[in-house]
Protein backbone atom coordinates (compact mmCIF):
# COMPACT_ATOMS: atom_id res chain seq x y z
CA UNK A 1 0.00 0.00 0.00
CA UNK A 2 1.18 3.22 -0.54
CA UNK A 3 1.63 6.10 1.35
CA UNK A 4 -1.29 8.98 1.14
CA UNK A 5 -0.01 12.04 -0.44
CA UNK A 6 2.09 13.50 -3.41
CA UNK A 7 5.32 13.86 -1.84
CA UNK A 8 6.47 16.07 -4.64
CA UNK A 9 3.80 17.89 -5.00
CA UNK A 10 1.71 20.70 -3.67
CA UNK A 11 2.74 24.16 -2.57
CA UNK A 12 6.07 24.91 -2.05
CA UNK A 13 7.21 27.82 0.16
CA UNK A 14 8.64 30.84 -1.09
CA UNK A 15 12.48 29.62 -2.05
CA UNK A 16 15.43 29.84 0.30
CA UNK A 17 18.01 32.98 -0.57
CA UNK A 18 21.13 31.71 -2.11
CA UNK A 19 24.30 33.72 -1.18
CA UNK A 20 26.64 34.47 -3.41
CA UNK A 21 29.08 32.85 -1.07
CA UNK A 22 30.38 29.64 -1.77
CA UNK A 23 27.59 26.49 -2.10
CA UNK A 24 29.67 24.62 0.60
CA UNK A 25 29.44 27.21 3.69
CA UNK A 26 25.32 26.86 3.38
CA UNK A 27 23.99 25.92 7.23
CA UNK A 28 21.70 23.80 8.38
CA UNK A 29 18.37 25.09 9.28
CA UNK A 30 16.80 24.69 12.56
CA UNK A 31 17.15 25.15 15.77
CA UNK A 32 17.21 21.38 16.41
CA UNK A 33 20.61 21.07 14.14
CA UNK A 34 22.54 23.27 17.19
CA UNK A 35 21.67 20.43 19.51
CA UNK A 36 21.28 17.61 18.07
CA UNK A 37 23.90 15.47 20.03
CA UNK A 38 27.74 15.17 21.23
CA UNK A 39 29.99 12.62 20.16
CA UNK A 40 32.77 11.70 22.04
CA UNK A 41 36.08 12.05 21.11
CA UNK A 42 36.30 8.28 20.28
CA UNK A 43 34.95 6.56 17.13
CA UNK A 44 32.09 4.67 16.88
CA UNK A 45 32.58 1.85 13.99
CA UNK A 46 35.29 0.55 11.70
CA UNK A 47 33.96 -1.69 8.86
CA UNK A 48 36.24 -4.85 8.25
CA UNK A 49 38.07 -3.23 5.39
CA UNK A 50 38.10 -0.07 3.24
CA UNK A 51 34.89 -1.29 1.19
CA UNK A 52 32.39 -2.66 2.98
CA UNK A 53 31.15 -5.71 4.21
CA UNK A 54 27.89 -7.23 2.80
CA UNK A 55 26.32 -7.44 6.26
CA UNK A 56 26.36 -4.54 8.98
CA UNK A 57 27.30 -7.10 11.46
CA UNK A 58 30.54 -8.22 10.50
CA UNK A 59 31.98 -4.41 11.07
CA UNK A 60 33.60 -4.28 14.26
CA UNK A 61 33.65 -1.39 16.56
CA UNK A 62 37.21 1.09 18.02
CA UNK A 63 34.70 1.95 20.89
CA UNK A 64 31.47 3.22 21.99
CA UNK A 65 29.75 7.04 21.62
CA UNK A 66 29.29 9.41 24.07
CA UNK A 67 25.76 10.61 22.55
CA UNK A 68 23.73 13.57 24.99
CA UNK A 69 20.26 13.69 24.16
CA UNK A 70 18.82 15.88 27.38
CA UNK A 71 18.28 18.73 24.57
CA UNK A 72 16.75 16.82 22.01
CA UNK A 73 13.90 18.33 20.51
CA UNK A 74 12.50 15.67 17.83
CA UNK A 75 9.88 17.15 16.70
CA UNK A 76 11.42 20.47 15.80
CA UNK A 77 12.78 18.84 12.25
CA UNK A 78 10.80 15.63 12.31
CA UNK A 79 11.76 12.44 13.35
CA UNK A 80 13.56 11.23 9.78
CA UNK A 81 15.74 14.36 9.76
CA UNK A 82 17.16 13.54 13.20
CA UNK A 83 17.98 10.06 12.41
CA UNK A 84 19.62 10.90 9.07
CA UNK A 85 21.70 13.32 10.98
CA UNK A 86 23.04 10.94 13.92
CA UNK A 87 23.68 8.58 11.10
CA UNK A 88 25.80 10.86 9.52
CA UNK A 89 27.06 12.09 12.51
CA UNK A 90 28.13 8.17 13.67
CA UNK A 91 29.07 7.83 10.12
CA UNK A 92 31.74 10.39 10.18
CA UNK A 93 32.91 9.97 13.24
CA UNK A 94 34.11 6.46 12.69
CA UNK A 95 37.23 5.27 12.94
CA UNK A 96 39.39 4.53 9.89
CA UNK A 97 38.47 3.16 6.89
CA UNK A 98 34.74 3.34 8.73
CA UNK A 99 31.29 2.46 6.63
CA UNK A 100 30.35 3.25 3.77
CA UNK A 101 28.35 6.17 3.61
CA UNK A 102 26.00 6.04 0.43
CA UNK A 103 25.24 1.90 1.95
CA UNK A 104 24.04 3.26 5.35
CA UNK A 105 22.02 5.82 4.07
CA UNK A 106 20.35 4.09 1.52
CA UNK A 107 19.12 1.13 3.90
CA UNK A 108 18.16 3.22 7.25
CA UNK A 109 16.04 5.34 4.26
CA UNK A 110 14.28 2.43 3.00
CA UNK A 111 13.65 1.64 6.68
CA UNK A 112 11.92 4.45 7.66
CA UNK A 113 10.49 4.54 3.97
CA UNK A 114 8.90 0.97 5.05
CA UNK A 115 8.13 1.66 8.21
CA UNK A 116 6.28 5.12 7.37
CA UNK A 117 4.14 3.11 5.37
CA UNK A 118 2.89 -0.09 7.39
CA UNK A 119 2.02 2.80 10.10
CA UNK A 120 0.12 4.42 7.71
CA UNK A 121 -1.26 0.86 6.63
CA UNK A 122 -2.12 -0.24 10.47
CA UNK A 123 -5.70 -0.75 11.19
CA UNK A 124 -7.63 1.15 13.55
CA UNK A 125 -5.95 4.42 14.90
CA UNK A 126 -2.53 4.89 13.22
CA UNK A 127 0.59 4.45 15.44
CA UNK A 128 2.66 7.77 15.42
CA UNK A 129 4.75 7.52 11.83
CA UNK A 130 7.49 9.38 13.49
CA UNK A 131 7.50 6.55 16.36
CA UNK A 132 7.56 3.50 13.68
CA UNK A 133 10.89 5.87 11.45
CA UNK A 134 12.78 5.88 15.15
CA UNK A 135 12.04 2.52 15.44
CA UNK A 136 13.42 1.59 12.45
CA UNK A 137 16.46 3.81 12.88
CA UNK A 138 17.13 2.16 16.04
CA UNK A 139 17.49 -1.36 14.50
CA UNK A 140 19.46 -0.21 11.41
CA UNK A 141 22.12 1.70 12.99
CA UNK A 142 22.23 -0.75 16.16
CA UNK A 143 23.62 -3.36 13.16
CA UNK A 144 26.00 -0.90 11.68
CA UNK A 145 27.40 0.81 14.93
CA UNK A 146 26.55 -2.43 17.54
CA UNK A 147 29.03 -0.81 20.54
CA UNK A 148 26.61 2.54 20.59
CA UNK A 149 23.14 0.06 21.07
CA UNK A 150 22.60 1.84 24.54
CA UNK A 151 23.10 5.30 23.20
CA UNK A 152 20.66 4.21 20.26
CA UNK A 153 18.27 3.12 22.63
CA UNK A 154 18.74 6.30 25.06
CA UNK A 155 17.85 8.41 21.84
CA UNK A 156 14.60 6.73 21.16
CA UNK A 157 13.25 7.05 24.61
CA UNK A 158 14.59 10.96 24.16
CA UNK A 159 12.26 10.83 21.17
CA UNK A 160 9.25 9.66 23.01
CA UNK A 161 9.71 11.33 25.55
CA UNK A 162 10.33 14.63 23.24
CA UNK A 163 7.31 17.00 22.50
CA UNK A 164 5.08 15.57 20.25
CA UNK A 165 3.04 17.22 17.16
CA UNK A 166 -0.68 18.30 17.87
CA UNK A 167 -2.41 15.07 17.77
CA UNK A 168 0.37 12.40 18.58
CA UNK A 169 -0.38 10.04 20.95
CA UNK A 170 2.67 8.94 23.36
CA UNK A 171 0.24 5.68 24.14
CA UNK A 172 0.21 4.61 20.65
CA UNK A 173 4.49 5.21 20.54
CA UNK A 174 5.17 1.39 21.61
CA UNK A 175 2.73 0.03 18.69
CA UNK A 176 4.59 2.75 16.31
CA UNK A 177 8.09 1.59 17.83
CA UNK A 178 7.74 -2.53 16.91
CA UNK A 179 6.35 -1.75 13.26
CA UNK A 180 9.40 0.14 12.97
CA UNK A 181 11.86 -2.45 14.56
CA UNK A 182 10.33 -4.82 12.42
CA UNK A 183 10.48 -2.87 9.33
CA UNK A 184 14.08 -2.14 10.58
CA UNK A 185 14.49 -6.03 10.43
CA UNK A 186 13.26 -6.99 6.97
CA UNK A 187 15.44 -4.18 5.11
CA UNK A 188 18.74 -5.58 7.55
CA UNK A 189 17.70 -9.37 6.08
CA UNK A 190 17.81 -7.47 2.44
CA UNK A 191 20.84 -5.91 2.93
CA UNK A 192 22.89 -8.99 3.39
CA UNK A 193 22.73 -9.95 -0.23
CA UNK A 194 23.72 -6.69 -1.99
CA UNK A 195 27.95 -7.84 -2.37
CA UNK A 196 28.55 -4.89 -2.40
CA UNK A 197 32.40 -3.98 -1.99
CA UNK A 198 33.35 -8.19 -2.48
CA UNK A 199 33.68 -7.53 -6.17
CA UNK A 200 37.37 -7.56 -7.01
CA UNK A 201 38.43 -5.04 -10.13
CA UNK A 202 41.80 -6.93 -10.97
CA UNK A 203 40.31 -10.04 -10.97
CA UNK A 204 37.42 -11.57 -13.40
CA UNK A 205 35.11 -10.85 -14.58
CA UNK A 206 36.32 -7.39 -14.30
CA UNK A 207 40.39 -7.72 -14.32
CA UNK A 208 42.91 -8.32 -15.42
CA UNK A 209 43.51 -3.78 -15.55
CA UNK A 210 43.56 -3.12 -18.97
CA UNK A 211 47.39 -1.98 -19.68
CA UNK A 212 49.13 0.15 -22.19
CA UNK A 213 48.72 4.01 -22.57
CA UNK A 214 46.13 5.71 -21.52
CA UNK A 215 45.09 3.17 -18.46
CA UNK A 216 45.45 3.87 -14.99
CA UNK A 217 48.24 2.37 -13.63
CA UNK A 218 47.26 0.71 -10.50
CA UNK A 219 49.93 1.32 -7.75
CA UNK A 220 50.35 -1.32 -4.30
CA UNK A 221 50.12 -1.22 -1.22
CA UNK A 222 47.32 1.38 -1.00
CA UNK A 223 43.97 -1.02 -1.21
CA UNK A 224 42.20 -0.90 -4.86
CA UNK A 225 38.97 0.51 -4.51
CA UNK A 226 36.05 -1.33 -5.20
CA UNK A 227 33.38 1.28 -4.68
CA UNK A 228 29.66 -0.50 -5.58
CA UNK A 229 31.38 -2.97 -8.18
CA UNK A 230 28.99 -5.48 -8.73
CA UNK A 231 26.52 -4.62 -6.32
CA UNK A 232 22.98 -5.54 -6.43
CA UNK A 233 21.31 -2.40 -7.69
CA UNK A 234 17.90 -0.64 -6.68
CA UNK A 235 16.71 0.48 -9.92
CA UNK A 236 19.36 -0.25 -12.16
CA UNK A 237 18.53 -4.14 -14.28
CA UNK A 238 22.70 -4.65 -15.41
CA UNK A 239 25.20 -3.26 -14.24
CA UNK A 240 26.15 -1.52 -17.56
CA UNK A 241 22.58 0.02 -17.65
CA UNK A 242 24.28 3.71 -16.71
CA UNK A 243 27.59 3.28 -18.53
CA UNK A 244 29.06 6.37 -19.50
CA UNK A 245 30.02 6.74 -23.64
CA UNK A 246 33.89 5.87 -23.72
CA UNK A 247 36.16 9.12 -22.64
CA UNK A 248 38.56 11.53 -25.27
CA UNK A 249 41.20 9.26 -26.34
CA UNK A 250 44.61 9.47 -24.74
CA UNK A 251 46.71 11.90 -26.83
CA UNK A 252 44.03 12.91 -28.76
CA UNK A 253 43.57 16.96 -28.98
CA UNK A 254 40.71 16.88 -26.73
CA UNK A 255 42.69 15.00 -24.21
CA UNK A 256 45.58 17.26 -23.85
CA UNK A 257 43.53 20.29 -23.36
CA UNK A 258 41.80 19.04 -20.35
CA UNK A 259 45.12 17.35 -19.47
CA UNK A 260 46.59 21.08 -19.95
CA UNK A 261 42.95 22.41 -17.60
CA UNK A 262 44.00 20.12 -14.91
CA UNK A 263 47.82 21.18 -15.02
CA UNK A 264 47.31 25.01 -15.43
CA UNK A 265 44.67 24.60 -12.19
CA UNK A 266 47.96 22.71 -10.42
CA UNK A 267 50.12 25.16 -11.43
CA UNK A 268 48.16 28.60 -10.56
CA UNK A 269 45.77 27.17 -7.92
CA UNK A 270 44.07 29.37 -5.24
CA UNK A 271 43.04 29.06 -1.11
CA UNK A 272 39.41 29.80 -2.53
CA UNK A 273 40.03 26.14 -4.67
CA UNK A 274 42.16 24.30 -2.05
CA UNK A 275 39.38 24.78 0.62
CA UNK A 276 36.56 23.94 -2.20
CA UNK A 277 38.71 20.48 -2.76
CA UNK A 278 38.80 19.72 1.12
CA UNK A 279 35.65 20.81 1.91
CA UNK A 280 33.90 18.18 -0.51
CA UNK A 281 36.69 15.88 0.10
CA UNK A 282 35.70 15.55 3.62
CA UNK A 283 31.83 15.97 3.22
CA UNK A 284 31.49 13.71 0.20
CA UNK A 285 33.79 10.35 0.67
CA UNK A 286 32.72 6.90 1.05
CA UNK A 287 32.59 8.11 4.66
CA UNK A 288 30.23 10.80 4.81
CA UNK A 289 27.64 11.84 3.33
CA UNK A 290 27.54 15.32 5.03
CA UNK A 291 27.27 17.90 2.19
CA UNK A 292 23.99 16.98 0.19
CA UNK A 293 22.34 15.03 3.13
CA UNK A 294 22.72 18.58 5.36
CA UNK A 295 21.09 20.41 2.37
CA UNK A 296 18.65 17.72 1.98
CA UNK A 297 18.00 17.74 5.43
CA UNK A 298 17.92 21.87 5.66
CA UNK A 299 15.00 21.59 2.51
CA UNK A 300 12.81 19.49 4.18
CA UNK A 301 12.75 21.04 7.62
CA UNK A 302 12.58 24.69 5.82
CA UNK A 303 10.16 23.34 3.25
CA UNK A 304 8.07 21.79 6.41
CA UNK A 305 7.62 18.39 4.87
CA UNK A 306 6.25 15.85 6.67
CA UNK A 307 8.13 12.74 8.55
CA UNK A 308 6.67 10.33 5.54
CA UNK A 309 7.56 12.95 2.84
CA UNK A 310 11.38 12.54 4.32
CA UNK A 311 11.69 9.43 4.35
CA UNK A 312 10.34 9.00 1.01
CA UNK A 313 13.06 12.07 -0.26
CA UNK A 314 15.70 10.57 1.67
CA UNK A 315 15.18 6.90 0.42
CA UNK A 316 15.27 8.17 -3.32
CA UNK A 317 17.84 9.99 -2.98
CA UNK A 318 20.39 7.37 -1.13
CA UNK A 319 19.41 4.91 -3.41
CA UNK A 320 20.29 7.10 -6.41
CA UNK A 321 23.79 7.95 -5.78
CA UNK A 322 24.00 4.42 -4.57
CA UNK A 323 23.22 2.74 -7.78
CA UNK A 324 24.95 6.14 -9.66
CA UNK A 325 27.56 4.20 -7.79
CA UNK A 326 27.00 1.21 -9.04
CA UNK A 327 27.20 2.82 -12.56
CA UNK A 328 30.29 4.58 -12.16
CA UNK A 329 32.62 2.00 -10.92
CA UNK A 330 31.30 -0.28 -13.75
CA UNK A 331 32.75 2.41 -16.75
CA UNK A 332 35.54 3.25 -14.34
CA UNK A 333 36.88 -0.45 -14.54
CA UNK A 334 35.44 -0.52 -17.79
CA UNK A 335 37.63 2.05 -19.45
CA UNK A 336 40.84 1.78 -16.91
CA UNK A 337 40.91 5.50 -17.96
CA UNK A 338 44.47 7.48 -16.75
CA UNK A 339 44.43 9.94 -13.43
CA UNK A 340 45.95 13.29 -14.58
CA UNK A 341 48.55 12.90 -12.30
CA UNK A 342 49.99 9.57 -13.97
CA UNK A 343 49.35 11.47 -17.29
CA UNK A 344 51.91 14.60 -16.62
CA UNK A 345 54.39 14.16 -13.20
CA UNK A 346 53.77 17.74 -13.41
CA UNK A 347 50.75 17.78 -11.52
CA UNK A 348 50.18 18.13 -7.83
CA UNK A 349 46.99 16.90 -5.90
CA UNK A 350 45.61 18.92 -3.38
CA UNK A 351 45.39 15.64 -1.44
CA UNK A 352 46.05 11.86 -2.16
CA UNK A 353 44.78 10.95 -5.62
CA UNK A 354 41.93 8.01 -4.68
CA UNK A 355 42.92 4.14 -5.54
CA UNK A 356 40.78 3.77 -9.25
CA UNK A 357 40.38 5.32 -12.80
CA UNK A 358 39.54 8.10 -13.42
CA UNK A 359 36.47 8.70 -15.60
CA UNK A 360 33.81 9.00 -14.86
CA UNK A 361 34.45 11.80 -11.28
CA UNK A 362 32.27 9.10 -9.07
CA UNK A 363 32.16 13.06 -6.56
CA UNK A 364 29.45 13.47 -9.93
CA UNK A 365 28.15 10.47 -9.95
CA UNK A 366 27.13 10.86 -6.94
CA UNK A 367 26.27 14.74 -6.95
CA UNK A 368 24.23 14.68 -9.92
CA UNK A 369 21.95 11.99 -8.56
CA UNK A 370 21.40 14.05 -5.16
CA UNK A 371 20.84 17.09 -6.84
CA UNK A 372 18.26 15.51 -9.37
CA UNK A 373 16.40 14.07 -6.75
CA UNK A 374 15.94 16.98 -4.26
CA UNK A 375 15.30 18.87 -7.29
CA UNK A 376 12.42 16.75 -7.69
CA UNK A 377 11.48 17.17 -4.56
CA UNK A 378 12.16 20.93 -4.40
CA UNK A 379 11.75 22.40 -8.20
CA UNK A 380 12.18 26.21 -5.97
CA UNK A 381 15.57 25.11 -5.51
CA UNK A 382 16.73 24.08 -8.53
CA UNK A 383 19.51 26.67 -9.39
CA UNK A 384 21.02 25.94 -5.63
CA UNK A 385 20.89 22.47 -6.15
CA UNK A 386 23.00 22.69 -9.86
CA UNK A 387 25.35 25.31 -8.30
CA UNK A 388 26.03 22.12 -5.15
CA UNK A 389 26.32 19.96 -7.85
CA UNK A 390 29.01 21.93 -10.10
CA UNK A 391 31.02 22.86 -6.58
CA UNK A 392 31.23 19.17 -5.95
CA UNK A 393 32.23 18.30 -9.80
CA UNK A 394 35.13 21.11 -9.89
CA UNK A 395 36.56 20.82 -5.90
CA UNK A 396 37.81 17.44 -8.11
CA UNK A 397 39.57 19.31 -10.63
CA UNK A 398 41.06 22.08 -8.34
CA UNK A 399 42.12 19.16 -6.67
CA UNK A 400 44.26 17.60 -9.25
CA UNK A 401 42.71 14.38 -9.73
CA UNK A 402 40.12 14.65 -12.59
CA UNK A 403 39.52 16.36 -15.97
CA UNK A 404 36.76 18.22 -16.74
CA UNK A 405 35.22 15.49 -18.84
CA UNK A 406 35.05 12.70 -15.68
CA UNK A 407 32.88 15.24 -14.16
CA UNK A 408 30.50 15.93 -16.72
CA UNK A 409 29.99 12.35 -17.76
CA UNK A 410 29.36 11.62 -14.10
CA UNK A 411 27.10 14.58 -13.09
CA UNK A 412 24.81 12.79 -16.47
CA UNK A 413 25.38 9.57 -15.46
CA UNK A 414 23.99 10.45 -11.97
CA UNK A 415 21.04 12.50 -13.40
CA UNK A 416 20.17 9.55 -15.14
CA UNK A 417 20.34 7.25 -12.27
CA UNK A 418 17.81 9.26 -10.49
CA UNK A 419 15.30 9.56 -13.34
CA UNK A 420 15.84 5.55 -12.67
CA UNK A 421 14.83 6.61 -9.11
CA UNK A 422 11.66 8.97 -9.32
CA UNK A 423 10.22 6.76 -12.19
CA UNK A 424 10.34 3.33 -9.95
CA UNK A 425 6.87 1.93 -8.27
CA UNK A 426 8.37 1.97 -4.85
CA UNK A 427 6.56 -0.76 -3.59
CA UNK A 428 8.24 -2.86 -6.05
CA UNK A 429 11.80 -1.96 -5.29
CA UNK A 430 13.70 -4.16 -2.56
CA UNK A 431 11.57 -7.37 -2.35
CA UNK A 432 10.96 -8.55 0.51
CA UNK A 433 11.28 -5.41 2.77
CA UNK A 434 7.80 -3.84 2.68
Amino acid sequence: MRLAGRFFGGAIPSALTTSAAPIHHLPEAGTMFKRLLVLGPAALLGAACGIDRPHPTDATVASSATVAFSAVKFWEAGATVSWNKLASDLATAAPTPGINARRLSAYLSLAQLRAAEAAQAAPGPHPPIAAAIGGASVAVLSSFFPLSSAQLEAALDAQQASDPWPGAQHADFAAGEAIGRAAGARVLTFAQGDLYGLVDPLLPPVGPPLLGPGRWIYAPPPVIARGGLGARPFFLTSQDQLRSPPPPLFGSPAFNAALAEVRHISDTRTQAQIDIANYWNRNQSPRSDSAFMGIARELIVSHHRSDAEAARIMFLMSAASYDAIIGCFDAKYHYWYIRPGQADAGIHTVFPTPQHPSYPSAHSCISGAMSSVLTAAFPSERARLAAAAQEASLSRLYAGIHYRFDFEAGLALGRRAAALALAADLDEVAPGTK
